[in-house]
């Protein structure tokens, strides 16, 4: 008998259900060669605490192996980035709760004027407020920091051991805020800290107003540089040579969002999630 991980078996179900074959759910990757999650990291990810649409995705967002290229360790201080409806959130708090920390830093609604943007921030920061609430057994240890994106403070200067991004660095340099981010992270760390960053990949460089959620590797990469940090590996872990970067809806043409035409289903979940970067940058030690 084969056997089938949840995470697997999930998106193969969810394939066969939109009537995608199913061998069409999982993304061409060398398992030998991806780095392997230590026993409590793969205990968080198999969690049955986690939504079946989060595990869905493992198969695209390979998390166990993503995290531990960066080199995440339980007794870390980890900081998320703008953790959204806390797919990330789900692995990290639990697999961080008993000897390290994970913090959730979450846009500050009160940055901004009443209006559509405060009211969207602040929709965010109750939804995962209200989620770490009704788990308190994997959430309870988790910490909230909000953050003013014009002048962005994650915590006490020195402080992280790890910062993590995942698809993110986009929206931060349509906004002009992406210099300023980058500098806030670098801030954050300890000296030796390492800031992990997911990311859709261009083909080539983009202007910050593309809009279409990609942003160029080394585009990404000048960022980090420029704020201090130091390349310190990448990784095709996220990598998807099957998409073109083409798509009429930028990013968003591809699942999970799938803003395309229903005639092109069938194409689009052919290709898959997009493809991305995975970098990791330290900030240099003390001399």
């Amino acid at each position: 008998m084969i056997r089938m991980s949840r995470s697997a078996a999930c998106a193969v179900a969810i394939a066969l259900a939109l009537g995608v074959p199913a061998a069409q759910a999982t993304k061409p990757a060398d398992a030998a060669s991806l780095p392997a999650p230590d026993a409590a990291l793969q205990a968080a990810i198999d969690g049955s605490w986690r939504a079946e649409g989060n595990v869905a995705r493992d198969p695209w967002r390979h998390p166990g192996q993503t995290l531990a290229f960066f080199g995440i360790r339980p007794d870390m201080r980890v900081v998320e980035i703008t953790p959204g409806g806390g797919w990330y959130s789900e692995i990290l708090a639990p697999y961080l709760s008993a000897k390290g920390r994970y913090v959730a830093a979450v846009v500050d609604p009160d940055a901004f004027q009443p209006g559509r943007q405060r009211d969207y921030y602040q929709r965010g920061k109750d939804g995962l407020a209200k989620k770490f609430a009704g788990a308190p057994e994997q959430f309870g240890k988790a910490e909230v920091v909000a953050y003013d994106p014009k002048a962005p403070v994650f915590g006490e200067a020195g402080s992280a051991d790890m910062v993590l991004t995942f698809r993110n660095v986009h929206n931060w340099r349509s906004a002009g805020q992406a210099e300023g981010m980058f500098k806030g992270f670098y801030e954050v760390l300890k000296p030796g800290g390492v800031l992990g960053v997911v990311e859709h990949r261009a083909k080539a460089d983009v202007p910050a107003d593309d809009g279409s959620g990609y942003v160029g590797q080394d585009q990404v990469i000048a960022l980090a540089t420029a704020a201090g940090f130091e390349l310190a590996g990448s990784s095709e872990v996220n990598a998807n040579p099957r998409d073109t970067k083409d798509h009429p809806n930028g990013v968003w043409t591809l699942p999970p969002t799938n803003n395309h035409d229903e005639v092109d289903q069938a194409k689009y979940q052919a290709i898959g999630e997009s493809d991305r970067m995975t970098l990791r940058f330290v900030k240099p030690s003390r001399e």
